[in-house]
Parts: structure tokens; C-alpha cells; sequence
């Protein structure tokens, strides 16, 4: 609830502190006193529009704070922590306008947006009069009250959650579609480049091997040519190994005659012998390992041509065409197993679809109920606020086709104010009394249920008298046992009901030089003569405060 207000320096208020509360708290004073100006300056610091002609005259800025007690949990907490704001302790809203049109606003001190600050109002305080009654408007806000009444909380959350799960299941069907359809588009070119690549069967660093085994065969082809003739040259026709064989064996006979000349001969003929025969062995052996089939050097590169033919058709580097062998192969297999679970999908979308149905058939049933039950509840509170000729009736259209996180169902008010009228819409239909006391009714029977903790009601008993006033008072004041309620009221029977009575006035300050409103709390005889001008007017008797004193005694 509203525990504190303090404003500064707005239109005629130029500091006013004021503390709040529980029960019903009554605000009177005379025509002009700044009832209005109040208001606004507590509608600026719930995130209402700004204007720079409310500072007041002469002043750079003006400053509106509101201090809630919300309790833990609340939902106007929750907005706060969504906005990552410290919703320990109090929640201190504050408004800052600019003469000159600019506006800043601050919860617990830490600056934030306009429509956060609103966002957090609305969930803290709701201002009904004759002509501001926007929660009407909005046929989402009727059915969240029929729903608050039902107290259909678990079947909304239920739904929601049906909800959320029936179009996550679309969506993962949507997106499996999609994906399912764009590798069907291209199964034909999957299925040809894999088997291509399966008989290919290419091997990781297979290219740079083959071209190096090509490149030796190549080279081979080229130097046995070189050495058959050197072979030719050491062990053919014109090989020296017969001659030097021959001289060998003639020195071998005269080395006795000369053994100190022929001796070293004979050493170096033999060293030559054993080297040709060594160069002869070499030469044979090189010719063995430069021998190869023609044929193993046309298949070496008939597979590096198809190797790089295929790197080529696939725009794959040699090495990696393996592992693009294996991405086909796992997208053929994912196109089969995708149809597979497109079927899965489809019936998990149809459960989700299902399931969605009859929680949603669930609230329509419950709403539909509830709906004769508020009906009866709020036509019951009408004649004693001067409108027993009238009629409330909850209108549900269920429409499947735009079924949402909330259910089906668009539920409208409708009001018939007078028998033979024809009924329709309440904003519609309803005059400006007429409408304020159609949502005190829907008020008192919804209670502490689908309302804010704070509840301000501008004028509401406006036009209504006697009996009618009483009766607006006494729904004011059981509101006031639920919620907390502040009502701006020129009625003595709705005044005498309040816990808390507090009078405007308007006083001259600075000496004569300018007007300002003044706000005070009233003690018991204070607030008995208060009651007794708003019955007597501007000359208050004896009778009138004696009148007064009964309306506070029978009100208690």
C-alpha cells in the first residue's frame, strides 16, 4: 500500500508531506481547493504523462515521491526486479519534471525509464473517476478480471504453459520441415556424389604419395638409359677387363725376374680388377631397382587424375575428399532419419496441440461459470447505488481460431442501464457516474481480487445523494477492510465512513503574493465540522454539525 507522498513544487503545492494508512482514506475540501492537483502529482510519480506546466511558477523543477510497502512477491516487485532494480525494503518511486517539458524517473533511486516507472505504478495503484476509467476499456483487462474472480489462476498458468509448449512443438516441426525439404531438393546430387566418392574410395594423403611414387618412376625412366651404358662401358665389348686380365697374368709370370719392379704392378692391376667388378655389381643392382612396369606408371596416374578430377568437381583440396565422402554419407543418412522424425514431431505437435485444447476447454468451462456467478454478484450491488434498473452481464465469444496464452475466450462487460435499453459495452453504454459506480460494484465484489493494493477512486459519488451516497460509502469503506482505498469524495455519508479524513485547502502564502494547497489530517472535531460544511455549505450550523456527528456515529 501507499505508505508515503511528498511533493514539491508542482502547480500550487510547494512541499507537502503526507503518510498513509490502511483502510479507506477520504481527501474533501472545497471546489478549487487542489483535489485535482493532488491527483496529478501522484499519477506523475506512477509513470503518468509529463508536462512541464506542472512546476510551479518560478521554479526549475518539481519532484513527486510515492513509498510502497508492497508485500514479497508481489508483481509490482517482480517489474522492478525485471528491470534489475534492488526490490529490497521499500519500493520508492520518484518522479522529477523539468520546467522546460523534461522528465526523470528514479525507483529506489536508481534511474529508469518512463515505462518501466508505469509499468511498476500500474501494478501498485489503480485510479478509477467518471471520466479515467482506462481498465475498462481494454476487454484483456475484463477477462483477467473474471478470471481473478474465478480465481482461475492455475488454469491460466496451465495454459499458458500448453500454450508455449503446443508452439514449441510447431516450431520444432516447422524447422525440421524446412530442413528435411531443403536436403530432399538435393538428395539426387547426395546420393550420385556419394556413391561417386564411395567407389573412389579415397584415402588420406593418397594424392602426395601417388605423385611422389610417379615423380620416382618418372625419373627411373630417364637414368636407366645412363646406366646400361655405363654398364655397357664396364662389362661389355669395350669393357678393359680382358686386357687388364691379360697383362695381370703376364706380369704375374716375370714378377721372379723383376720382383721389386713388377710387385707393385701387379697391386695396382689387381685393385683395378676389384674395382670394375665392384662398379659392375653396382651397375646391375641400379639397373634391378630402376626396373619398372610401364603399366604400374599408367595406374599410378590414372588414380592421381581421378584423385584430382574429383578434388576439382567438388571444389575439395585431395586430402579432404574423405572426409566429404563422409559428410554425404551422413546427410543421406540424416535425410532418412529426418522423415523419420518429422513423423515424431508431427505427433508430439498434435499431443502439445491436444493437450493445449483441453486446458483451454477447461478455462472456457470455468469462466463460463464464474461468469453467471460475477453477473449476479455485481447486479446485486446496483441498486443501492442508484442503479437498481440496471443490468451486468459478462459476454464471452470463444473463438478457437485466435485461441492464445491466455485461452480462447475475448470476455466484455455490458451493462443495460435501463429496462427495454438495449445492453451493450460498458465504456459504450455507461454514463460518467454511471461507469464509476459500475466499477465500485465490480470493485466490492472482486475485493483484494484482481486489484492493485492501492485503490483511488476521483469523485466517484458525484451526482449522488442520500441514500445513494450512503451506499457508495459503505462499499468504499469494506473496500477499504481488503485494499487500501483513497477516495476524493464531496459526499458528508462517504466522508463519515473514512479511517483516515484528510482536508484540502487553499491558503495565501509569501505574504498575499501567491496561492497554495494545503493538505491536513483531521481530528475528530475538526473532521466533524469538515463534515458539517460539506452538508450545510459556507454557513455551518448547529444542526449541520449535529447531522454530522450522526453520520460518523451510525457510519462506526
Amino acid at each position: 500500500m501507499l505508505v508515503q507522498l511528498a511533493i514539491r513544487d508542482i502547480v500550487l503545492i510547494d512541499r507537502l508531506e503526507l503518510e498513509f494508512g490502511s483502510g479507506l482514506t477520504v481527501l474533501t475540501g472545497e471546489t478549487g481547493a487542489g483535489k485535482s492537483i493532488l491527483l496529478d502529482a501522484f499519477s506523475l510519480a506512477l509513470g503518468g504523462r509529463g508536462d512541464g506546466s506542472l512546476v510551479r511558477s518560478g521554479q526549475a523543477q518539481g519532484q513527486v515521491v510515492a513509498v510502497f510497502d508492497p508485500p514479497v512477491g508481489h508483481p509490482a516487485r517482480l517489474a522492478a526486479a525485471e528491470q534489475g532494480l534492488d526490490v529490497e525494503g521499500d519500493l520508492i518511486l520518484r518522479r522529477v519534471q523539468m520546467a522546460d517539458g523534461r522528465s526523470r524517473a528514479f525507483v529506489n533511486d536508481q534511474p529508469v525509464s518512463i515505462q518501466a516507472l508505469r509499468s511498476i505504478g500500474d501494478a501498485l495503484v489503480e485510479i478509477h473517476g467518471q471520466h479515467d476509467d482506462r481498465a475498462l476499456v481494454d476487454p484483456e483487462v475484463h477477462r483477467s478480471l473474471l478470471d481473478a474472480f474465478a480465481g482461475n489462476g492455475e488454469l491460466v498458468a496451465a495454459t499458458c504453459a500448453a500454450h508455449a509448449a503446443l508452439r514449441g512443438a510447431e516450431k520444432a516441426l516447422r524447422d525440421e520441415t524446412a530442413a528435411v525439404e531443403a536436403a530432399r531438393k538435393e538428395a539426387d546430387y547426395l546420393s550420385h556424389a556419394h556413391a561417386e566418392l564411395a567407389k573412389l574410395a579415397p584415402r588420406p594423403g593418397e594424392e602426395e604419395a601417388l605423385a611422389a611414387e610417379r615423380t620416382a618412376m618418372q625419373q627411373a625412366e630417364k637414368v636407366t638409359g645412363d646406366l646400361r651404358d655405363a654398364q655397357e662401358s664396364v662389362s661389355g665389348d669395350g669393357s678393359p677387363l680382358s686386357t687388364l686380365s691379360a697383362a695381370l697374368r703376364r706380369l704375374e709370370r716375370r714378377q721372379p725376374q723383376a720382383p721389386h719392379l713388377i710387385d707393385p704392378a701387379l697391386k695396382a692391376l689387381d685393385a683395378a680388377l676389384t674395382a670394375l667388378d665392384l662398379a659392375q655389381q653396382t651397375l646391375d643392382q641400379a639397373l634391378r631397382d630402376a626396373e619398372f612396369d610401364p603399366r604400374a606408371l599408367e595406374q599410378v596416374e590414372e588414380r592421381l587424375f581421378a584423385l584430382r578430377a574429383a578434388s576439382r568437381k567438388y571444389a575439395s583440396p585431395a586430402d579432404q575428399l574423405p572426409a566429404l565422402a563422409e559428410r554425404f554419407a551422413a546427410d543421406l543418412a540424416a535425410l532418412d532419419a529426418g522423415e523419420a522424425r518429422l513423423v515424431a514431431l508431427a505427433k508430439a505437435r498434435d499431443e502439445a496441440q491436444a493437450h493445449y485444447r483441453q486446458c483451454a476447454a477447461a478455462l472456457t468451462a470455468a469462466r463460463v461459470k464464474a461468469s453467471k456467478a460475477l453477473d449476479a454478484a455485481v447486479t446485486a450491488e446496483l441498486p443501492p447505488l442508484k442503479l437498481e434498473r440496471a443490468a451486468f452481464s459478462t459476454q464471452i465469444h470463444t473463438d478457437e481460431a485466435q485461441a492464445g496464452p491466455q485461452g480462447a475466450e475475448r470476455v466484455e462487460f455490458w451493462v443495460q442501464t435501463n429496462p427495454g435499453s438495449r445492453p451493450g459495452p460498458l465504456m459504450k453504454v455507461a454514463s460518467g457516474g454511471e461507469l464509476s459506480r459500475f466499477m465500485l460494484a465490480l470493485k466490492v465484489v472482486l475485493a483484494d481480487r484482481g486489484s492493485a493494493p492501492t485503490l483511488v477512486f476521483d469523485e466517484i459519488d458525484s451526482g449522488a445523494g442520500g441514500a445513494a451516497a450512503d451506499a457508495i460509502g459503505q462499499r468504499l469503506a469494506r473496500l477499504g477492510a481488503k485494499v487500501q482505498v483513497l477516495s476524493v469524495t464531496h459526499a458528508p455519508q462517504v466522508a463519515a465512513r473514512a479511517t483516515t479524513h484528510m482536508r484540502i485547502s487553499k491558503d495565501l502564502a509569501d505574504k498575499g503574493a501567491r496561492a497554495a494547497t494545503r493538505v491536513a489530517p483531521l481530528a475528530d472535531a475538526h473532521r466533524r465540522e469538515e463534515i458539517a460544511r460539506m452538508l450545510a455549505g459556507a454557513t455551518i450550523t448547529e444542526e449541520a454539525r449535529a447531522a454530522a456527528a450522526r453520520l460518523i456515529e451510525n457510519a462506526r
